[in-house]
């Protein structure tokens, strides 16, 4: 259908080396676009896009790290070169470091900040200004269920995530009279190699997420995908400044009748 075409078009996807971000990029190269996966780490980057050019996919790197803004500069400059547009963001990249707040250092609090709000609204800022010459713009914030909700040792994570929902609404209210729209994705507890040690069998927490999570099992990064197309492309047109939880319905739920 051609409302949810994005053919051709050129997006960028932070933090695209793995999990999340490398399931997106993938997703939206499948779809025809031509993709450029960010990463900080040399090695891992051109691993991802061999892979899916192997694949007969549209891949291209762009090494850079999110939280050094020359260094982000140069690259959103870098592709603007080379393509002469850009269509797409996704502000994937994410970090999260566990201590409950009486004992979280100040240092891993503002490392935390800078990677999941302080990067989403630096690499808009320089995206967004190509976005407004061409007059059309798709931008996704990978926000969280820790947009909505608190939890134990994840306060700087819950404060970053938070923030960036909001930081969604304020870009789709000072940009949507470009005709670009700004939106996010707040991913449930998805099933990732950074969190495969919680989803043991047995495992408390993994016990205690399946209960919680009215689907009743995690995510998986795919699951992600109908949303991001749906957010890239024409059919999300009139659809901005939404944060769209893809999350097994837990934030639809008190809780698991069946556990009282």
């Amino acid at each position: 259908m051609n409302l949810f075409d994005i053919s051709n078009k050129v997006a960028l996807v932070t933090g695209a080396t793995q999990g999340i971000g490398y399931t997106l990029a993938k997703g939206l190269a499948e779809a025809g676009a031509k993709v450029y996966l960010n990463g900080r780490n040399q090695e891992k980057l051109t691993e991802a896009v061999q892979t899916l050019n192997a694949q007969s996919m549209q891949c291209f790197e762009l090494l850079f790290d999110v939280d050094q803004t020359l260094q982000v500069e140069a690259a959103v400059s870098h592709l603007i070169a080379q393509e002469g547009r850009i269509d797409i963001l996704i502000n994937n990249a994410g970090i999260i470091r566990r201590e409950k707040l009486e004992v979280l250092t100040e240092t891993d609090w503002d490392a935390v900040l800078a990677t999941n709000l302080k990067a989403p609204f630096v690499i808009s800022k320089y995206v967004v200004r190509q976005m407004i010459k061409q007059n059309q713009g798709k931008i996704i914030n990978i926000c969280s269920l820790m947009s909505e909700l608190g939890r134990d040792t994840v306060g700087a994570y819950s404060a970053a995530k938070g923030g960036l929902k909001m930081l969604t609404k304020n870009m789709a209210t000072e940009w949507g009279r470009h005709n670009i729209q700004v939106n996010g994705i707040g991913p449930g507890y998805i099933a990732t190699p950074i969190n495969a040690q919680y989803r043991e069998p047995g495992n408390s927490l993994n016990q205690y997420i399946i209960s919680r999570t009215p689907a009743q099992r995690w995510g998986n990064p795919e699951d992600l995908l109908g949303a991001a197309i749906f957010l890239a492309s024409p059919a999300s047109n009139f659809v901005n400044g939404h944060i769209l939880y893809v999350d097994g319905g837990v934030l639809a739920t008190f809780g698991n009748p069946d556990e009282f």
